[in-house]
């Protein structure tokens, strides 16, 4: 590709102009073109076609010490995402490669191939569609497969209760503990969604939590208590399982959803002294942790798809001009599956 090839190519880009107080709004965002340079040995450039938006995206615009450091103000936000091989000074990649790691909020991503921040790895889109490496075959996927199964430790016959059961995490958290032989009971907002995590996904039951009481539908689909909670929304729906946990129960914290644009302090757990009644665990997962171990999870759970037990649904939107809009849909209930945006094409 030639130096007035990629100087006509324009690079979009939003970048963090703000720390929210509270949900991120229009003024936290700065959007600006810019031409893209000639690579350098050892360089690649990227072109993004599916972006990842993701609840932890809010945290990584706070400051403070975390799992990962902040997003920096002026600089591109960090995002997940999967694009295409557009030109290489690199043994790593070649022209035309389909890759996934962090290109951030932009159209284009440049940069020194084995760079750690952005950790490209190739993908086959002949081996599944190019959304699902985003979502069971992403990070989501590898959050929901190696917490519960490391963390959670299900066990055949235990009752599994997770939050956010129709989001990209819950999907897939519920699906793994349905192939590992556990009652799957889902928790999500709306008649649509938990009819799909039933009818679709397979879970035993839903508990729709915007027509009815948790702790109702705890007591009526969980008789027997709750071995396993997977948590991916904080706040009273983590308090409300607590109360319904059995002996030596754990809960997985992956997310507080519910949580992340207070503008008052996070509320924690009141009954957390259940823990201790139940001798109980709670622990948090962090995907990064696992990622030496991505592939044997891509692996069973990709098994699974080809045999027709495992289903994922995406709920794309395009344009990168919408990201702002859409990344709010995630705290607003609005996407229904892992949500992502389409920059490119395919």
């Amino acid at each position: 590709m030639t130096s007035a090839t990629l100087a006509a190519l324009s690079n979009q880009q939003y970048r963090l102009a703000a720390r929210p107080m509270g949900l991120p709004k229009d003024s936290d965002w700065s959007f600006s073109s810019e031409a893209l340079r000639d690579i350098v040995e050892g360089e690649i450039i990227v072109q993004a076609i599916y972006l990842s938006l993701d609840p932890a995206m809010r945290g990584w615009m706070n400051e403070g010490k975390s799992y990962i450091r902040p997003v920096a103000i002026n600089e591109v936000m960090r995002a997940g995402g999967i694009g295409k091989v557009i030109a290489s000074k690199s043994a790593k990649f070649a022209v035309g490669d389909y890759v996934s790691g962090g290109i951030g909020v932009q159209k284009f991503w440049l940069g020194a191939a084995d760079d750690k921040s952005a950790s490209f790895y190739k993908v086959d889109p002949k081996l599944a569609p190019l959304p699902k490496y985003l979502n069971a075959l992403g990070m989501p996927g590898m959050t929901a497969y190696f917490g519960l199964l490391d963390v959670g430790l299900p066990k055949a016959g235990e009752t599994v209760v997770v939050s956010g059961a129709a989001g990209a995490v819950g999907q897939t958290v519920g699906q793994v503990a349905r192939q590992k032989g556990c009652r799957v009971v889902g928790i999500a907002g709306g008649k649509e969604k938990c009819d799909f995590v039933v009818n679709e996904l397979g879970f035993d039951a839903c508990i729709d939590y915007k027509t009815g009481s948790v702790k109702d539908g705890l007591k009526e689909h969980c008789p027997n208590g709750v071995d396993i909670y997977f948590d991916n929304v904080g706040g009273e729906i983590l308090d409300t399982v607590l109360t319904r946990i059995n002996m030596k129960a754990r809960i997985i914290i992956c997310g507080a959803i519910s949580q992340y644009n207070n503008t008052t302090p996070v509320k924690g757990p009141a009954n957390y002294l259940s823990l201790l009644v139940n001798r109980a665990r709670m622990e948090g997962i962090v995907v990064f942790d696992y990622l030496p171990r991505y592939a044997e999870a891509t692996k069973e759970m990709g098994a699974w798809m080809a045999q027709g037990k495992f289903q994922t649904r995406e709920d794309i939107v395009q344009g990168i001009e919408n990201f702002p809009a859409a990344l709010l849909m995630l705290f607003e209930g609005k996407n229904f599956g892992k949500l992502i945006l389409q920059v490119g094409q395919e």
